[in-house]
């Protein structure tokens, strides 16, 4: 497969967008668990390919986990076309990274969990193929879906305020919110 990629530093020096801390009292001089995901932002007329859940209700970029060994490119063109079924055709730029600090769920012996989202501006083939789900992508019931940037924003605001979202829903919010002020969506 043959696709474009701008000269990029690949997360190196990329723009700190924001920092999260997702519960109080995290032990920061404890030990951390640290894990690094990609996620395409692909922009069409004043729409976006977001992945949407038809469980929970939420919009998320699609992306996910750098597996061992892998580039950030290589994992970006992979979630993309595992979550969208969608072929990427260009990596254009670097939109900027967020760090999101929790508690580790399953990491035993660890006192933090440290997440760094690199987010890409991408271009897709508009011609979809077949997902390729992780079983809790299923049960969640993701599917990609070009969005309206103030739809996607307003639904996924309404399930903060309610209280009842899922944990990535802050993140992609806020990095919603800063697309839209970013290209004038």
């Amino acid at each position: 497969m043959i696709y474009n990629v701008v000269q990029l530093d690949w997360g190196v020096c990329m723009e700190l967008l924001k920092e999260i801390v997702r519960k109080q009292g995290i032990n920061f001089a404890g030990k951390t668990v640290y894990r690094e995901a990609v996620r395409g932002v692909i922009i069409k007329d004043r729409t976006l390919l977001m992945i949407y859940s038809s469980k929970d209700g939420d919009y998320k970029f699609p992306g996910g986990g750098v597996d061992a060994g892998e580039t950030y490119e290589t994992a970006l063109v992979r979630e993309i076309r595992e979550e969208c079924g969608a072929t990427v055709l260009s990596i254009n730029a670097e939109l900027g990274k967020v760090i999101e600090f929790d508690v580790p769920i399953i990491e035993e012996n660890y006192d933090v969990f440290k997440m760094v989202s690199f987010y890409y501006i991408c271009e897709v083939n508009p011609n979809f193929g077949e997902q390729s789900l992780d079983q809790y992508e299923k049960d969640l019931g993701f599917e990609p879906i070009w969005v309206d940037i103030s739809k996607a924003i307003s639904t996924n605001q309404m399930l903060i305020d309610s209280n009842n979202f899922p944990r990535w829903t802050p993140r992609e919010t806020f990095v919603l919110k800063y697309v839209k002020e970013k290209f004038r969506l």
